[in-house]
C-alpha cells in the first residue's frame, strides 16, 4: 500500500471556491461515492470564525453551480452539519482511474484541501500523481510505503484512534475552548502561567464556572484515554 498525503487546490471544487472566497473551513466526516453517476455524497462539519461568517458560507455553497444536492442538517453558534452531493471532479477522477481510494478525512481551508489517498502499486500512484498535475496544483506532504507488519499495527490500533477522536468530538465548544486554552495558557505546567483567575476573564465568566467546563473537558477526555488504554493492551 503507497500511503499519500497532499495539499491539494482543484479549480473544479465547490468547497475549494467557498473557503477562497468566505472563513468557512469543511471536514468531512463522511463520504460515499456513487460509481453510476459519478457523484460524491458527503456529510461535513462547517466551522466558521461566528455566525454570520457561517451563514454567508452556507449560503454560498448552497448557491455554487457545481453543487448538485444540499442540505443543512443542523446549525449551532459558528458550527453546522451538511449533507451534500457533487460532480465527480477531475482531481477526484485522475485517482479513481489509477484505482486509488480515500484512506482518511479530508479537509478544506482557504482554498485548498488535505487530501489522503492511497494506492495498492506504486506505478498507478505515479500514473495518479501524473495525471493530477496537468490540471490540479498540488503538493505532497508526505508518501509512505509501510511494510506488513506497520501496516497490521495500524490497523489494529484504528479502534483505539477512533475512540480517542469520538472523545474529543463529545466535548462541547465551551468545554473544548477551556481545555484548549487552559494547555496553551500553561495550565498544567508547573509552575502554572495561566490560572482559573486568568482563565475565567479571558471568557469573561466566573471562578468556579470555568472549573466546572475545565472539569467536564478533563473526565472526558480522560475517560476515552483509559479506554483507549484498555483496548491498546
Amino acid at each position: 500500500m503507497i500511503d499519500i498525503t497532499m495539499d491539494m487546490e482543484q479549480y473544479d471544487c465547490p468547497f475549494i471556491d467557498v473557503t477562497d472566497d468566505t472563513d468557512v473551513t469543511f471536514s468531512a466526516v463522511h463520504w460515499e461515492f456513487d460509481t453510476a453517476t459519478e457523484q460524491l455524497e458527503t456529510r461535513m462539519v462547517v466551522e466558521a470564525t461566528d455566525r454570520s461568517a457561517l451563514s454567508q458560507g452556507l449560503d454560498a455553497l448552497g448557491a455554487h453551480p457545481e453543487m448538485v444536492s444540499y442540505t443543512l442538517l443542523s446549525k449551532r453558534q459558528n458550527v453546522a452539519h451538511i449533507r451534500t452531493t457533487i460532480t465527480q471532479t477531475t482531481a477526484m477522477a485522475a485517482v479513481r482511474e489509477n484505482d486509488g481510494y480515500i484512506t482518511g478525512p479530508f479537509h478544506i481551508e482557504e482554498g485548498s484541501e488535505l487530501w489522503h489517498i492511497g494506492f495498492d502499486e506504486r506505478d498507478r500512484a505515479d500514473s495518479a500523481l501524473y495525471a493530477l498535475d496537468d490540471t490540479n496544483d498540488f503538493s505532497v506532504l508526505d508518501r509512505q510505503e509501510p511494510e506488513y507488519p506497520e501496516l497490521q499495527g495500524f490497523v489494529q490500533n484504528a479502534g483505539a484512534a477512533m475512540t480517542l477522536i469520538e472523545g474529543c468530538r463529545g466535548l462541547s465548544t465551551v468545554e473544548r475552548e477551556t481545555l484548549e486554552r487552559a494547555v496553551q495558557g500553561g495550565y498544567f505546567q508547573s509552575p502554572r502561567s495561566a490560572t482559573l483567575g486568568s482563565l475565567a476573564e479571558e471568557f469573561d465568566v466566573s471562578k468556579p464556572a470555568v472549573s466546572k467546563n475545565l472539569r467536564r473537558s478533563q473526565r472526558k477526555v480522560i475517560q476515552r484515554v483509559v479506554d483507549v488504554l484498555e483496548e491498546l493492551e
